[in-house]
């Protein structure tokens, strides 16, 4: 603790600072479902007229001062704007601006410290459900602060360990586009490869008319239903008495808030498990919003929010551009008022889609399975990453460990 003192944190950040953005201006805006739980980017921005809100610049801090975004760790570092712009968001963040030699990327841990959402929970005033930070107490609050040598050090080992993940992350939505434009010129456009590895539809290949679909379809194709090309467990919630944090018992997933980008978060567990899916099942939200796919990466319980399937053939990695497929016939039939607030399992049943040739299908899964591989792979070195990030975020904020020179 040699490096550290106790100092008030409006002694190391400006609390929302003033910036030049007139009323009607077309600016950046950040609204508060862009920033994701405790994830340093955000995730994309709009363009619209500035009417207010808080402003902002490459290197400040947005934090939450609601409940419950301050607690699920609603918090982010800005770099998606050039060095002169200036954006705005929601009226809920509080922007916090490095002074007086202070890291910027050190003031972004900082507020993500376990201490640092400890003491502005504590800050928290109102009606309950809907409480927000007290600004001025929160600036008077005295936590350890680093001197600005330690702090870059603190902000750089920190800060490598996000721009991995954030690589990785970069690759494995590249290695799914790949993948996913492979379906669809096979499978969509039934470009897939001829005989002579030309193009089959551009290339003249004999298509047939289906009364089922009301299109045409490669000759020799077949429309299956869902249930006839893949196994399908429809979850099953457990007793509520079971669930637990404590990981007693097995891991279960209730729904699509337990997803992430591919792969679930756990979260917690059951005593009395139900229904399950296997290592490498899709997973599927049957519930609103329904459609929304994830990958099991190890046997689980699933709730009733989910389906488990796995192709019957083995070709997982066709069946699950086949379900992204069938997402968006969920999101299209939404837009024009066909609202599905679940599905069931009759409905999911008598999903109907084109089966291709099994020699096409193998050559298919041959080749997404090994994107699939490596985006499995990026995964877990995420989720270590993550771990270990999160396990020396404290230690360095309170001085327990120290970065070597």
């Amino acid at each position: 603790m040699n490096h550290f003192k106790k100092q008030q944190i409006q002694n190391i950040a400006d609390f929302n600072p003033r910036e030049q953005l007139s009323k009607g201006i077309l600016a950046k805006s950040v609204p508060m479902a862009m920033l994701k739980e405790f994830q340093r980017q955000i995730t994309g921005y709009e363009i619209k007229a500035f009417n207010g809100g808080a402003k902002f610049r490459n290197g400040d801090t947005l934090l939450a001062k609601i409940t419950p975004c301050l607690e699920n760790g609603k918090t982010a570092f800005v770099d998606i704007l050039d060095d002169v712009e200036v954006a705005f968001g929601s009226t809920e963040f509080i922007v916090l601006r490095a002074k007086n030699e202070t890291n910027p990327e050190f003031l972004y841990y900082f507020a993500i410290s376990p201490d640092f959402r400890k003491r502005a929970i504590e800050c928290m005033e109102g009606t309950s459900g809907r409480q927000r930070v007290n600004e001025n107490t929160l600036k008077t609050l005295e936590l350890p602060i680093p001197e600005p040598q330690t702090q870059q050090s603190i902000a750089a080992v920190l800060s490598a360990l996000d721009k991995k993940i954030a690589l990785n992350k970069q690759i494995n939505a590249r290695l799914e586009e790949m993948a996913k434009t492979l379906y669809d010129y096979w499978f969509v456009q039934f470009d897939f490869p001829d005989a002579d590895g030309k193009p089959y539809k551009s290339s003249g290949g004999e298509m047939v008319f289906d009364e089922t679909l009301k299109r045409e379809i490669p000759k020799g194709w077949e429309v299956k239903s869902l249930n006839q090309v893949a196994d399908i467990v429809m979850g099953q919630s457990p007793d509520g008495a079971s669930y637990n944090l404590e990981q007693e018992g097995t891991i279960f997933f209730q729904g699509s808030t337990d997803f992430d980008w591919r792969f679930p978060n756990v979260r917690q567990y059951t005593t009395s498990p139900t229904r399950f899916a296997q290592k490498g099942d899709i997973l599927l939200s049957v519930r609103a919003p329904v459609g929304d796919l994830n990958i099991s990466p190890f046997e689980c319980c699933i709730g009733r929010g989910l389906a488990a399937l796995r192709s019957k053939s083995g070709n997982n990695s066709f069946l699950f551009y086949v379900m992204k497929y069938f997402k968006t016939v969920f999101e299209r039939r939404n837009t024009e008022g066909t609202t599905f607030g679940s599905i069931t399992k009759d409905d999911l049943h008598s999903l109907k889609l084109v089966a291709p040739a099994d020699n096409v299908l193998e050559k298919y899964n041959e080749i997404a399975s090994k994107y699939d591989e490596m985006i499995f792979i990026r995964s877990q070195q995420n989720h270590q990453l993550t771990q270990l990030r999160d396990f020396l975020l404290p230690m360095l904020m309170n001085g327990q460990v120290s970065v070597a020179e």
